[in-house]
């Protein structure tokens, strides 16, 4: 790979950097407030308007710094083309699907590596809000896909598809979304969602299109945490597993080959 490939911002090293400090700005803050609560029985670590403004801070930092390292316009950092909007029905489809499918390997990563009951608590209280459930959907399903996308699906990958094969940008922006998560359980499935939005990055070039389907994704999680009890009756989850995962991968299989031929690019008269 030549030198003048590999001048664009990010490289492969430039997004670690990038979040690496990112997760450096949010930590510096939570430590110190972390051991104040431990010791004094405090919560000044989950205090909301702490959490608005270093959420505020550090994104618009984090953003800003970027912004200056690619030294491009912000309509090519984040790229906001058209796309069918039809595509959001596979997607759907396909995010819910997977996420059945996925649900099999998380039981063999359990019985492998037993999640400790802190993990269970800290993973509830990203889905809990100071306003119920609608503080949870604004922070999961409008907030967290925006921030998110415009990191992963925006800079980073702007500046690997710039430096890299396709492949490269789409494997790598994903597997760095997943570490981003610090969370080994949740791995299989952040990976797998940091695939697919990659992809329709690749394909469609819309970032609009990529926080839609995070969010959709997010919130199909919220969905089934929070009413978990009534989806649990339903014909779907009464029936045997083997017919869940049958659907299920029949679903994913259609799904995914629908997104496939509604992202694909309209080429333009005369090119």
């Amino acid at each position: 790979m030549t030198t003048e490939q590999q001048k664009h911002y990010p490289t492969i090293s430039g997004a670690i950097h990038l979040i690496v400090l990112y997760i450096f700005i949010q930590t510096i803050v939570d430590f110190p407030l972390a051991l104040l609560d431990y010791y004094n029985g405090t919560d000044y670590l989950y205090n909301p308007f702490k959490k608005i403004f270093l959420g505020i801070s550090s994104t618009i930092f984090i953003f800003y710094f970027a912004w200056r390292k690619a030294a491009v316009p912000l309509k090519e950092l984040f790229p906001y083309k058209s796309f069918n909007i039809l595509i959001l029905i596979p997607i759907l489809l396909f995010l819910w699907a997977a996420q059945n499918l996925i649900g099999e390997v998380n039981i063999l990563i359990d019985k492998a590596l037993p999640p400790p009951p802190w993990f269970w608590e800290m993973f509830n209280k990203i889905f809990e809000s100071d306003y119920g459930i609608y503080g949870a959907i604004l922070k999961v399903v409008i907030i967290a896909p925006v921030i998110e996308e415009l990191i992963f699906r925006g800079v980073i990958m702007h500046g690997l598809m710039r430096n890299y094969s396709k492949f490269t940008a789409v494997f790598v922006s994903a597997l760095l979304f997943a570490l981003f998560h610090l969370n080994p359980w949740q791995f299989p499935a952040t990976f797998m969602l940091g695939l697919v939005l990659g992809i329709l990055m690749l394909r469609t070039r819309s970032i609009y299109l990529c926080i839609i389907g995070h969010a959709i994704n997010n919130g199909l999680v919220l969905i089934s945490i929070e009413y978990w009890d009534q989806l649990k009756e339903t014909a779907y989850f009464q029936s045997t597993r083997s017919n869940q995962l049958l659907i299920s991968a029949l679903v994913a299989i259609i799904a995914l080959t629908l997104i496939f031929i509604l992202s694909q690019q309209r080429k333009v008269k005369g090119n």
